[in-house]
Parts: structure tokens; C-alpha cells; sequence
């Protein structure tokens, strides 16, 4: 194994690991509030999916690719290669629908005329039955993925496409493929439009409400801003982060896809760029959000009491 292998495999370990911790700590606050009997808004009903999403992706890639960069080659055969690589789809393609939800759910809430029409469709139930839908749709959509993916490439077949050391691709027709792309980037580009517009008027909302601010707290140096604004600034943060890592690995897909022999590097790269929303995002719910920010304070002061005493 090579040095830059190496290397590589440590970056890929300590991304996974950090984005594991940080996605189960969050699950699991949110889970433990449910179970517990307290009232979950709607949004952290969604930010519960997106966390859980996120999990699955750095299963489904990052570990895998953490392996394969340590010289492990052949851990999965055709059943594992099929079932990582479906989970990787559908939970890639979930991550978007929920973070296109996340980011329309906090537009409404900003537009009174919005929010009054939808007051009654963001319920709890509402928007756990558009997180449900989110799933299935993307279960449906990639159930052909299984179909196209193998173990590792045998050295006397050389049909197959090793792009990711431990799976390969099989050949494919070329109007079922080019389908298949098609119908991708159609749901893709309408997620991100949404994405992209809500986004858009957020910050308008915040752009007139800072003025209104200045000017009512002309006197005032520094205005503390609402909890509404926070937490939409946060939302713009990782919906404006999660399309920036998403166009430069989907970019980096197109041309892993269309090379026929793409460099190891190219791929560690794509690999890096798909894994990393799903890692720092949990952190930025952390630091950003009062309530969780309370709740492992809470937990660290307990643990540390009892290890006094």
C-alpha cells in the first residue's frame, strides 16, 4: 500500500468517524425527545431524516472507501456491492429531498402569506408523511441501481468497469442508461430549484428585516437578532453548503462516468466531496442550535459530576 493511500484511508477514516458521531449524537437527542413524550417541532422532525440520511450515506461510502484505501479489495461480493451501493442512492437522493423540505418549510415560516396558507399542512404528522414520501420515492427511483453493480472486477473480464476498487459496473444498455440519467437529473434540478428559490427569499426576508431592525434600533449598537433569524441563517448555511458539495460531486460523477479508466484520485476526490455535507452539518446543528447545545451540555456536566463523585 502506497503512502498516498495511506493517507488517503486516514482522511476518509477520520471524515467517516467524525460525521457518524456527530449524525448519531443528533439522532439520538431527537429520537430520545420522542420517545420521551415531548411535543418535536416539525422542523426537527425533518433535520431527525436528514441526520438519519446523512448516517447512511457515510455508511454506504465513506467506510467502504475508508477500507478500500487501506488495501482492502474484495470485502463485498455482488449481494454487498448491490445493497451499498442501492443504500448510497436512496439515501443521497433523500438528503436532497429533505434539505429541499428543510429549506421550504423555513421559507413559509417567513412569509406570512405562506404560512397561513400552509398552517395547517406543516403539522407534525404533515411533514412526517412528506419525510415518509421522500423515502419511497427514492426507493422507487433507484431500484434499478442493484442491476448495475457487481463485485470487484475479475482480471479475465474486462467488460466490467472498476471505479470504486471493491464494486464494479456492468456494461449497460445505452437507452436505459440515458433514461435512467435523464430522469435523475430531472428530480435533482427540481430539488435544487426549490432549493435555490426558497433560498433566494430567505434572504430577502432577512435583508428587509435587518433594515427594519437598524432602523427601529438605530440607537442601539448591537441588536440582538431574533431566534427566527438564527435559525434561518443556519438553514442558508447548509442548504447554500449542501448545493456547493453537491454540484462538485455530481460534476466529478459525470466524469468518472465518462472516462474510461478514471485516475484513483479523481475518484477519492468524488468520494470526499459526496461525504462531506454529510460530515460537518451535524456540528453546524450543534453549535448553532440553543436547545441541543443545552442538552450535551446538560449530559457532559452529569457525566462529569459522577466521575467526582
Amino acid at each position: 500500500m502506497g503512502s498516498s493511500n495511506l493517507e488517503m484511508g486516514i482522511i476518509f477514516l477520520i471524515q467517516a468517524a467524525l460525521g457518524i458521531l456527530g449524525n448519531s449524537l443528533l439522532f439520538g437527542i431527537y429520537t430520545f425527545t420522542l420517545l420521551t413524550g415531548h411535543k418535536l417541532k416539525p422542523k426537527d422532525l425533518i433535520l431527525n431524516q436528514l441526520v438519519l440520511a446523512n448516517n447512511l450515506v457515510l455508511f454506504s461510502k465513506g467506510i467502504p472507501q475508508t477500507m478500500a484505501a487501506f488495501g482492502w479489495k474484495s470485502f463485498l461480493d455482488d449481494t454487498g456491492c448491490k445493497v451499498v451501493f442501492y443504500v448510497h442512492r436512496v439515501s443521497r437522493g433523500v438528503a436532497l429531498s429533505i434539505t429541499c423540505l428543510l429549506s421550504g418549510y423555513q421559507a413559509s415560516k417567513l412569509h406570512p402569506k405562506i404560512s397561513g396558507v400552509m398552517g395547517l399542512r406543516t403539522s407534525p404528522k404533515c411533514i412526517g408523511f412528506c419525510c415518509f414520501l421522500c423515502w419511497i420515492l427514492h426507493l422507487l427511483l433507484n431500484i434499478y441501481t442493484p442491476m448495475k453493480m457487481t463485485g470487484p472486477v475479475n482480471s479475465k473480464n474486462l467488460t466490467l468497469k472498476n471505479i470504486f476498487v471493491y464494486c464494479s459496473k456492468l456494461p449497460q444498455d445505452k437507452l436505459r442508461g440515458s433514461l435512467n440519467a435523464v430522469i435523475y437529473f430531472y428530480f435533482d434540478f427540481v430539488f435544487l430549484s426549490i432549493m435555490v428559490w426558497a433560498s433566494g427569499s430567505m434572504v430577502l426576508v432577512l435583508l428587509r428585516h435587518k433594515q427594519r431592525v437598524q432602523h427601529i434600533h438605530s440607537r442601539s449598537l448591537s441588536p440582538r437578532p431574533s431566534h427566527e433569524a438564527r435559525a434561518t441563517q443556519t438553514i442558508l448555511m447548509l442548504v447554500s453548503s449542501f448545493i456547493c458539495c453537491y454540484c462538485l460531486s455530481a460534476i466529478l460523477s459525470l466524469c468518472i462516468t465518462f472516462i474510461q479508466s478514471p485516475n484513483e484520485w479523481l475518484v477519492n476526490i468524488s468520494v470526499f466531496a459526496a461525504s462531506s455535507f454529510p460530515t460537518f452539518s451535524p456540528f453546524v446543528f450543534i453549535s448553532r442550535d440553543v436547545h441541543v447545545s443545552r442538552f450535551c451540555f446538560a449530559c457532559w456536566t452529569r457525566k462529569t459530576i459522577s466521575l467526582i463523585w
